[in-house]
């Protein structure tokens, strides 16, 4: 038997030399290894996840997380993890299709695992190895009293921190039979916006999310791989962005929850109104579908997909919904993989444990503000398939995703609002936050609060438990000053981090100047300078017109400190700092001087003295640029 086994060929460029690579496209190296029976070979990246892991969890008990993005192969990294261990392993996952993969995967070096799982009417916990759904083993945990060594849990962003969640109750029975149990979880999605990173520690060297935030599932990032290294190599199909010219949704009107989502409701009123865009929207998918073999629709809502099933071909479509019942659910999929059928709609189900390599369109009809989740849609039409060149995307909900950019783990502050990379002034690391460019790709603006770079601890009276681990970097760029101590503390915080005093709330100090007769509150929309000698006049404009002057003696150290603390500190976003010596450098550098969001000030006889200046303000008051 014949096989036809295309190369793609990549040219490298290591110490001035040129080197030329080839690499087997994926399908067609997956045929050819389950006809000779042959194990699967792991890929470069995958062995390096596999040595990660190992090198971790030798030094370490704490829990790990790999990332790798949609048809990197996590199936085998698992298979070979499961190959290696020499104690018992539990493989979790949540849907029947992936237990099937995964133990099929571990199957094919010729070793026997057990599968445990109500869905594929199997209940095997006797083995070595046992490929399981949460499900399943959450009904009966009794059958899982034996010491485990190991627990991976496939797609682990379904992993919650809630201690009385299906993963923790296994995990923490595990633990009663072997506390020195491993937990390592892999997805494509480390960050979801309902709950944030799934971890705290990447090994390159940053921290995800606050101190302050609730424990997160895992601890460390051991190993992670973008979507751009895989589509740049022929492991995965290159996307073809296509321009949605015939019409797009408008979501930006729409409110928002703290975790960046829609109301259904509101979502569904919006599209009502937009029936005929709809119809224009699937008539353009089904034009550039004509001669493609598999399209996925991404809907928004329940009704919406409804919606755009009935304009599609009866006989060609089906529909997934979180209600459908899962033998119909199988059924229908099943026939979209034999390419029965040509058109799949679904709303939220079909983003993660769904393999079908034909699939060549991506219709995006919904919002979301999550970059790794947007990838996610995208990846499944990036698997290699026989005759398949690409694969169309269409963005038709405005989300204005780079598929090649890393995820920033924070909703979208704003519709232009892009990935910028910010250097930290303190300890150097290039953080990625949400921001602005101009017409040049400089930095204008950016979103980000505290610097995510790790540093080596200093030796000092940290508990035992705590030697050796890195710590989060304390500059800020945006901040609350405390009045007490005058430490920098995150701008929601409500109590000093340094000296654990009360921190006034900016929506007290507002309300209660608003309620006085001689207070005058103005909402600023920008800062406007002057200089007579060593002395600085600030002139803070409202929104309406009114206005508010302070000086600035530059000839005496105490008002220039006061300057400095208030806006030197915070020059150019805080990403460069400057100590301003004389009242003309400040003039020179106006453009990056920042302006406050409110300014307060009292009646005094003949004029108004201001009191305080309201920087980075987050809560209910509208502040001057906003709507």
């Amino acid at each position: 038997m014949a096989f036809d086994l295309r190369l793609i060929a990549f040219i490298e460029f290591r110490d001035n030399r040129m080197y030329v690579k080839h690499i087997c496209r994926h399908a067609e190296y997956d045929r050819l290894t389950a006809y000779s029976g042959a194990p699967f070979k792991l890929r470069p990246y995958q062995r390096e996840a596999v040595d990660a892991t190992l090198n971790h969890f030798r030094r370490s008990d704490e829990s790990a997380v790999i990332v790798l993005p949609t048809g990197a192969g996590k199936s085998l990294v698992i298979a070979e993890l499961a190959r290696l261990a020499k104690r018992k392993i539990l493989v979790l996952t949540h849907v029947k299709e992936l237990v099937e993969q995964n133990h099929a995967k571990y199957q094919s070096y010729g070793l026997a695992g057990g599968i445990f799982s109500a869905g594929l009417k199997r209940k095997e916990s006797h083995h070595q190895v046992t490929f399981a759904s949460v499900q399943s083993v959450s009904a009966n945990l009794d059958q899982f009293r034996d010491e485990y060594s190991l627990v991976i849990i496939d797609e682990c962003h379904r992993v919650s921190g809630d201690e009385t969640s299906q993963y923790q109750r296994i995990i923490e029975l595990l633990r009663q039979q072997n506390d020195a149990l491993k937990v390592l979880g892999l997805t494509a999605t480390p960050y979801r916006l309902a709950m944030g990173w799934i971890y705290r520690y990447h090994y390159r060297g940053f921290v995800r999310g606050s101190v302050d935030e609730q424990d997160k599932p895992f601890q460390h990032c051991i190993y992670e791989l973008p979507l751009s290294y895989m589509i740049n190599r022929g492991y995965l199909t290159r996307p073809e962005l296509v321009n949605a010219a015939v019409a797009q949704y408008d979501f930006s009107a729409l409110a928002r929850d703290r975790f960046g989502e829609y109301a259904e409701k509101d979502v569904n009123q919006l599209l009502s109104k937009h029936k005929r865009v709809t119809r224009a929207i699937i008539e353009q998918v089904m034009e550039l579908a004509a001669e493609r073999q598999g399209v996925m629709i991404f809907a928004a809502t329940v009704e919406h997909a409804r919606e755009i099933t009935g304009y599609l071909p009866e006989y060609e479509t089906a529909l997934v919904t979180g209600a459908t019942d899962q033998k119909d659910r199988d059924m229908l999929i099943q026939r979209f993989k034999q390419r029965q059928l040509k058109y799949l709609v679904n709303v939220s189900v079909l983003t993660t444990g769904f393999d079908a390599p034909h699939v060549d369109v991506i219709a995006i009809l919904r919002p979301t503000q999550s970059v790794s989740l947007y990838q996610q849609i995208v990846g499944r039409g990036l698997r290699l398939d026989e005759g398949k060149q690409d694969c169309l995307v269409i963005d038709y909900a405005g989300n204005h995703v780079n598929l090649h950019h890393p995820e920033v783990g924070e909703p979208k502050p704003n519709p232009d609002s892009e990935p910028v990379q910010v250097f930290c002034p303190g300890c150097g690391f290039a953080n990625i936050f949400w921001g602005k460019t101009d017409s040049e790709g400089r930095v204008i603006e950016h979103y980000g609060r505290r610097c995510q770079g790790l540093l080596e601890p200093v030796d000092g009276d940290e508990p035992a438990s705590q030697k050796g681990r890195l710590e989060q970097c304390d500059y800020r760029f945006r901040f609350k000053e405390c009045p007490h101590c005058g430490g920098e503390n995150d701008i929601a915080a409500r109590n000093c981090h340094r000296c654990q005093k009360a921190i006034i709330d900016p929506d007290d100090q507002l309300r209660d100047a608003l309620k006085l007769k001689d207070a005058m509150v103005i909402r600023c929309a920008g800062i406007a300078l002057s200089v007579d000698g060593n002395k600085l006049r600030v002139t803070y404009h409202g929104e309406d017109g009114e206005e508010l002057r302070e000086s600035f003696d530059f000839s005496k150290p105490g008002q220039r400190t006061v300057f400095n603390k208030l806006f030197g500190r915070r020059f150019a976003n805080g990403r460069a700092p400057k100590t301003f010596s004389k009242a003309e450098e400040v003039l020179e550098s106006q453009a990056l001087l920042p302006a406050p969001d409110f300014v307060v000030a009292r009646k005094q006889k003949h004029y108004w003295q201001v009191q305080e200046r309201i920087f980075d303000y987050q809560g209910s008051y509208r502040k001057a640029n906003e709507a």
